[in-house]
Order: C-alpha cells, then structure tokens, then sequence
C-alpha cells in the first residue's frame, strides 16, 4: 500500500515534563525538541503543552509525492476545503480532521525496517526447543525499550465522518470493525495503526507501543507498577481484533499506554477479510474484563465540562 506507517503521534498534556518523564520511564529515549524515541522507529512521540489531554497529530510514511498527491484528490472527493485546510508543501500533506481537530501529516519517507529478533525457544508437548536451560526471560535484566509506535485510539463524537476522513481520504484500510462503534484501521501491514472510537467528544484513548515478546509486555508493566501501582489499568490479556496481547497503564495526563506484541500482519489485502464484532468480543479473547474506565475513561467528564466551557 502506498501508506506504509504509522511515524508519530503528538500528543497535548496539561504537564508535559512529567508526563515525558513517564514516557521515559515507560522506555522511550529523549531525542530532543519535545520528542521521544523508540529503538527502531526513531522520534515517534512528541509531547507539547494543552489545556487538556488530547491527541494533536498523527504523522504518517508515505512512499513518493504521488501518493500525496492522490491523498489529496482523495480529500477534495470528500469536500475538504477551508475546514479540513488541507496543503500539499515539501514532500509531505497536512489535512485537518475536522470533527476532532487532529492534525494529519503525510510524508515521504523510508520505510521502517526492524532487524530480526531471535524467536523466544518454548518448552510445550511433544517440544523441547530448550533442553537443559533456563528460560532466557527469566535471565533478562536490561530495561524494557519500546521497539516502535503500533497504533493510536482516538475517540470521536462523529464516529462515520472522521472514519471517513482517514479511510477514504488519506487512505487508510478496514481491518476489523466493532459494529458502529469502533473502526480499526491501517497504513500499513500491521493489523491496525489507528482505532477509531465513537465517544461524545474527541479525546486521545491510548497510544500502542510494539515489544519482543509477551515476557517484555509482563517484564515492562512489572517495572511500571513497581512503584505506582496506580498506574494500572487492565492486562495482562490478549485481544481479539489484532490477537496480541497487551498491558494497560496509565500516564500522569491521563492517557493510557499499552506494551503490546504479536500482532496480526496483513501482507495481502486479498486474503484477509474485515469481520464485525460485537460488545466486548473484539476487545478481548482471554484475560480479565476490561474496566468501565477502560470504556469511558474517569476524566471524561471532566474534559467534556472542559470542552463546553471553551478550553478545550
């Protein structure tokens, strides 16, 4: 596909240096100007000041100028204008969403590459993979890194213009979809780099961040809790649309960060086909209940307060 990744996400908290300092802590590496870094995506989350949390801009990889230019064509077909602000400028597009007010950057850029990790070696029936060893994740003692940015989730009170907005103006796939209420999309073969939620306001759910394997995922949370087990928010799991596993925790502004890994990959989009869940079946397959502050996060109240009373 002409869009191959999800390259950033600037996110707007009311405290950005503490919440940078989660994000540190979290495994991500300061590189400068607001922006953190993760091992293989390089600078992927910037964080900048906002009266409330919300999510800025998605920055995303585009191959040449013709897939801007045809991302373009694409928004003018929906009626973009003065409202979406759409540009075309210096090998990249900016388009504004306008239900949510996210800012969407198209770039041409490299693709990511990732080198290789050796497979984890499983012990189960009728397979001894590792005879005579420990298991080598019970021996690791370096610190939990992010290898790179998997998806967003932004909630939005017009769930079908702003689905329509990514889909069929920039040009992002259905990979699955949660009825009306939840679209997950791609921009590249990941099964999805943005989830589109149907909320009462817009507002940034949570931002998805790709480990080894499901011992970092629990390695990576441990080392969160250590301290704040107030940071806690739901895992350790695995979901249904996407079939990884995941943790849950939660920054300092209020958004939720999820050490994720295996994935689904889509590499053809002939032999993968977009099914329709229902309720609580495509958030989960195993693993505890989701929590209602999960579904609807314990603040939105306050940013809908916030939102009406014109600070938001």
């Amino acid at each position: 596909m002409a869009l191959h990744r999800l390259a950033s996400v600037t996110m707007g908290v009311p405290q950005p240096a503490e919440t940078a300092a989660y994000y540190t802590e979290f495994g991500l590496t300061e590189a400068g100007g607001g922006w953190l870094a993760s091992r293989d995506g390089g600078r992927q989350l910037r964080i900048v000041p906002a009266p409330t949390r919300r999510l800025v801009e998605l920055g995303v990889g585009v191959d040449d100028p013709d897939d801007l230019a045809a991302a373009a064509s694409r928004l003018s077909a929906l009626g973009v204008g003065a409202d979406v602000r759409a540009g075309l400028a210096d090998g990249r597009l900016a388009a504004v969403e306008p239900v949510t007010g996210v800012r969407a950057v198209l770039r041409v850029e490299p693709r990511i590459t990732q080198p290789p990790v050796a497979a984890t070696p499983y012990n189960g029936p009728g397979r001894t993979e590792r005879p005579d060893v420990r298991a080598p994740a019970v021996l690791r003692e370096d610190r939990v890194r992010p290898r790179k940015l998997g998806h967003a989730v932004l909630g939005t009170p017009d769930f079908a213009a702003t689905t329509a907005f990514f889909r069929d103006g920039l040009g992002f796939r259905v990979s699955d979809l949660m009825g009306e209420a939840g679209a997950f999309l791609r921009c590249s073969t990941d099964h999805h780099n943005l989830l589109v939620l149907a909320a009462p306001l817009a507002f940034l759910h949570h931002t998805s961040w790709q480990v080894e394997d499901v011992d970092e995922i629990g390695r990576g949370a441990t080392s969160m809790l250590a301290d704040h087990p107030e940071r806690h928010v739901w895992g350790l799991g695995r979901h249904h649309a996407g079939s990884n596993f995941f943790w849950y925790l939660k920054d300092p502004a209020g958004n939720f960060s999820e050490y994720y890994s295996d994935l689904d990959c889509i590499l053809d989009d002939q032999l993968w086909k977009p099914e329709v869940f229902d309720g609580a079946r495509g958030l989960y397959n195993w693993g505890p209940p989701p929590p209602p502050s999960f579904i609807n996060p314990d603040d939105l109240a306050e940013l809908m307060a916030g939102l009406h009373g014109g600070r938001a």
